[in-house]
């Protein structure tokens, strides 16, 4: 039987007080990793973003996500609209028009909101692990 090498075969065993223990072990459920994962990535110089801005930052990345499926769809329904304009000669009415405006500025709205929220994400971010 042929005996597996670990990767990492170096063991580093620290010492702590109950506070510092106690500060370690939030910090480690705070950021989702394990305890090696929290302590290779503290001692690499790694941003360790916690958990729950994790989950925010997927939460806007899922809104962006939606809102280009929504420009996509718009943006079907304007070259569709050219496409009959061109093939039939028809021109999309003053309220087609003034809608698919609307929506735009609704989109644009919301994608400006998004954007405040992740610069306001991203500057919450500027922790440092200690």
């Amino acid at each position: 039987m042929r005996k597996v090498k670990r990767r990492r075969n170096k063991a580093v065993t620290v010492r702590m007080n109950e506070s510092e223990y106690a500060d370690f072990q939030d910090k480690v459920n705070e950021s989702g990793l394990s305890q090696q994962a929290y302590i290779i990535s503290a001692v690499r110089g790694a941003s360790i973003t916690p958990s729950d801005e994790i989950a925010v930052l997927k939460d806007i990345s899922n809104t962006f996500a939606n809102l280009e499926r929504q420009l996509r769809g718009l943006a079907t329904n304007v070259n569709q609209m050219a496409h009959i304009a061109n093939g039939q000669g028809v021109i999309p009415t003053e309220e087609e028009l003034e809608r698919l405006s609307a929506q735009l500025g609704n989109y644009r709205k919301e994608s400006e909101d998004v954007w405040q929220s992740i610069r306001s994400s991203i500057n919450q971010q500027k922790v440092t692990v200690q």
